[in-house]
């Protein structure tokens, strides 16, 4: 497979999981709000993105000091735990949508009890890539819809927002996240999105990540919060590369190069989560007429909000394969605030209305 066809296969793949994750969580929003899944009473307090930003930074230093104190296994059960949780919000509501017909409520509650449980059970006893990404799409769907009927219109573009600034201050200011990013990564949960760049890569076969995210390495994007570390490295040897290297420093395109000498891309979950909790939120509190798509709740403005969203990340993966670390936030909640905002005035919506004022 020749880098060309290598790139675009994973630029291709990307944007399906971030496309899984956003109709998956379109699909979402009527069900779970009918099931009265909002998280808080009132979904246009402000103050809701204060104190979910606060609880972030409060989870990202545990998580950096469990790391610091090898405690990492602690931090894997922890996540598979909240990810069988998650899934269980998704399946009871999806399974007995499909097998309702066939079968008696209990069996299809039961079902969608089984499901989730083989979702933990697959990320214990098996985490290759597929099983991370398929849980990965599952759990991000569904954080993504719980978020998006919480988070009224402000305080959705207030989250996003801050979360932008923070990422960047995170990776390019303080660096932090690439400390939290290297710790998650050795994990094997669905905290990161894997597209492999290789048919042969395995993830559960990949070595440790250390040293992969040092200064002159090939790392690509850092994300924003514990769930949302977006890299790229060599995951076959975990090898940074030498940044006294003089070859490769004489070598205008070896950042290039290296973006596509490794096994796989990593993008964090958060990245296509939090963006997405726009696009829900839009199709939740929004009235501006509902476009004729079968299952999802979607309208012009939550449309423009998950087109902003790919079109950012589109933009990301040009800077990602050039080799160099990245926020991804900034570029992908940017898209998706631009998009529906777009959306929004197509819609004969006002600015003000708009941002929920």
């Amino acid at each position: 497979m020749n880098d060309r066809t290598r790139v675009l296969a994973a630029v291709g793949a990307t944007v399906c999981l971030f496309l899984g994750v956003q109709l998956g969580a379109l699909a979402l929003v009527d069900p779970f709000t009918e099931s009265g899944r909002q998280a808080v009473e009132n979904p246009d307090d402000p103050t809701n993105s204060i104190l979910y930003v606060g609880i972030m930074l409060v989870a990202t230093g545990l998580m950096l000091a469990a790391f610091k104190y090898d405690l990492d296994r602690l931090i894997r059960l922890l996540l598979i735990g909240v990810s069988v949780m998650i899934s269980w919000y998704v399946f009871a509501e999806l399974v007995p949508a499909i097998v309702g017909p066939f079968v008696s409520a209990g069996v299809a509650s039961g079902l969608a009890i089984v499901a989730s449980l083989a979702v933990g059970g697959a990320l214990l006893w098996y985490p290759e890539w597929y099983v991370i990404d398929g849980a990965g799409v599952v759990m991000g769907a569904g954080a993504a819809a719980l978020f998006g009927i919480s988070f009224g219109l402000l305080p959705a573009l207030l989250l996003l927002s801050a979360l932008a600034i923070y990422d960047a201050i995170s990776v390019y200011g303080t660096e932090h996240m690439l400390d939290l990013a290297e710790g998650v990564m050795d994990l094997k949960i669905p905290v990161v999105l894997v597209v492999p760049l290789t048919l042969s890569y395995s993830y559960r076969a990949a070595g440790s990540t250390d040293d992969v995210l040092e200064d002159g390495g090939t790392e690509t994007v850092a994300s924003d919060d514990p769930a949302s570390d977006a890299l790229g490295d060599d995951a076959t040897d975990g090898d940074a590369a030498d940044p006294d290297d003089t070859d490769a420093a004489a070598d205008a395109g070896s950042d290039a190069d290296g973006a596509l000498d490794r096994d796989a891309l990593f993008i964090g979950l958060g990245d296509a989560v939090i963006p997405t909790v726009l696009v829900a939120s839009a199709a939740a509190f929004l009235d501006a007429g509902t476009l004729s798509v079968p299952v999802l709740a979607v309208n012009l403005p939550a449309l423009g909000a998950a087109v902003g969203t790919i079109a950012g990340l589109l933009a990301l993966m040009y800077m990602v394969l050039e080799g160099r670390a990245h926020a991804g936030l900034p570029l992908l909640n940017g898209g998706a605030i631009g998009g529906y905002l777009l959306g929004a005035l197509a819609s004969g919506l006002s600015i003000a209305t708009a941002i929920g004022l």
